[in-house]
């Protein structure tokens, strides 16, 4: 559905992005994390047509970025992550200049746009004046927007910007539904837990360089392979303690007193922590036996700890 590559932008010495290759597939909800200034923005603006890359190529279903933009903005919707909306106009009247500008006829946005406000929650706003709506209803009615003319791609640039915590969890569940319609979804945002709960694929992107990309597991079996073990024991925590310590992949062992726990950090791979658990069953008196998730900040933070800008 989207291919990228090799896409660079240089402005003068600098690399905004840095020989980016990328393939997402039909249907997939794709995440791009990265600070500001890190190349999202300008990935995006790339793939919406409004900025010439200075290398490389991209296409979307088929057509290429460079040499048929016209044909690329029928597939796409676009939402940047500074929009503009007219005041002066009601909400249904915002969508029907849009839909008017794709050249849908006049009867088939009567029917359209109420179908669209309801997809975004907005129905008790249709006849609102936009410049009375609030910041997170603005984000929904320029989502409807995006959407008039039935995109395959939807490509939105820090949707949940700005939102209170109640609005960025109307915009997932917006986002989810979309996703079971096929769309296929690009979404940049420095809110990291939330691209964990409704992202396929997470690309993280530092200086211009695509320096990680892969399913949320994946991003997080990234950080050294490292996870936090919580073992709880029943007695005996001494001989625990031992136990733990003599594995090689277990380090900074520690015994829990008051929640009567053995905490250490796992370096060995899934399959030495499946034998682990396996001995220490047969030799503790073992009650639990988990791994925390790493935060996918702290993912991030570390990923990119190391990454030279280019």
């Amino acid at each position: 559905m989207i291919e990228i590559k090799g896409i660079t932008k240089k402005y003068g010495s600098f690399y905004a992005l840095n020989s980016l290759d990328l393939s997402i597939s039909e249907g997939t909800v794709f995440g791009f994390v990265g600070a500001n200034g890190a190349g999202k923005s300008t990935t995006f603006s790339i793939l919406a047509t409004l900025l010439q890359p200075t290398a490389g190529d991209a296409s979307i279903n088929g057509k290429s970025v460079l040499t048929q933009p016209e044909e690329v903005r029928k597939q796409i919707g676009y939402m940047p992550d500074f929009f503009g909306v007219y005041d002066q106009l009601k909400a249904d009247e915002y969508l029907d200049f849009y839909g008017a500008s794709y050249g849908i006829p006049a009867e088939k946005r009567k029917e359209l746009i109420p179908k669209l406000l309801e997809l975004v929650n907005l129905s008790h706003k249709r006849y609102d004046y936009v410049d009375l709506l609030s910041r997170g209803m603005k984000q929904r009615l320029c989502l409807a927007r995006c959407l008039i003319h039935d995109p395959k791609v939807l490509i939105l640039d820090e949707p949940a910007s700005g939102l209170d915590p109640r609005a960025r969890v109307e915009m997932r569940d917006i986002l989810r539904q979309l996703k079971t319609m096929g769309k296929t979804i690009l979404i940049s945002s420095h809110i990291l837990p939330e691209l964990a709960e409704m992202c396929d694929e997470i690309g993280v992107i530092d200086g211009g360089n695509l320096i990680a990309h892969g399913s949320v597991h994946e991003i997080q079996a990234q950080l050294k392979g490292e996870r936090q073990i919580t073992v709880k024991t029943k007695g005996l925590p001494d001989m625990a303690l031992r136990f733990f310590e003599e594995d090689p992949f277990a380090a900074n062992v520690e015994y829990d007193e008051d929640k009567k726990v053995v905490l250490f950090t796992y370096r060995g791979s899934e399959e030495d922590q499946i034998a682990l658990l396996k001995r220490a069953v047969e030799e503790l008196r073992i009650s639990s036996f988990s791994e925390t998730e790493t935060d996918l900040e702290d993912v991030f933070m570390e990923i990119t700890k190391g990454a030279d800008p280019a």
